[in-house]
């Protein structure tokens, strides 16, 4: 998979993910959901998105990009972190990038836990893939660990 892949929202969808980036903003977790603020990597001004909290067995979290190489994904390989938010709480976060070779169960895991809600952007793949369908797609999938 093309690690420069990057599916931008078309028709309905970015007026349903401005209702639903609403609901972090209003203390709202949908199954771990949190806005992400990141700094502009060019502007300087935070930028905001919602996403995924994935949490492993071990405690390790991570962030997943089902659109693959996204503005906040380009903001947050430059910036090294950001911020998560849930109402007024906001926890300052730094992040490692995830080498392709590693994404294999964390990739599983986000399908487990998300892909009835984001298995469109993975063509097909599912939570039964085999290790090596799914190592085929990690480059398309940039992973982030939260330190």
């Amino acid at each position: 998979m093309d690690a420069t892949r990057h599916i931008t929202p078309t028709g309905i969808e970015p007026i349903m993910n401005g209702f639903f980036k609403a609901l972090p903003k209003l203390g709202i977790s949908v199954m771990g959901s949190r806005l992400l603020a990141v700094r502009g990597r060019s502007s300087g001004q935070w930028r905001t998105t919602m996403v995924n909290v994935l949490e492993d067995s071990e405690g390790g979290r991570y962030l997943v990009a089902p659109r693959g190489r996204t503005q906040w994904v380009r903001n947050i390989r430059v910036a090294g972190g950001g911020e998560l938010r849930l109402g007024r709480k906001v926890e300052p976060i730094t992040v490692t990038e995830v080498a392709d070779v590693d994404k294999t169960p964390i990739l599983r895991l986000y399908l487990q836990k998300w892909g009835w809600e984001v298995g469109k952007f993975f063509e097909g793949v599912t939570k039964d893939a085999t290790d090596d369908e799914l190592v085929a797609i990690a480059p398309g999938f940039p992973v982030f660990r939260i330190n």
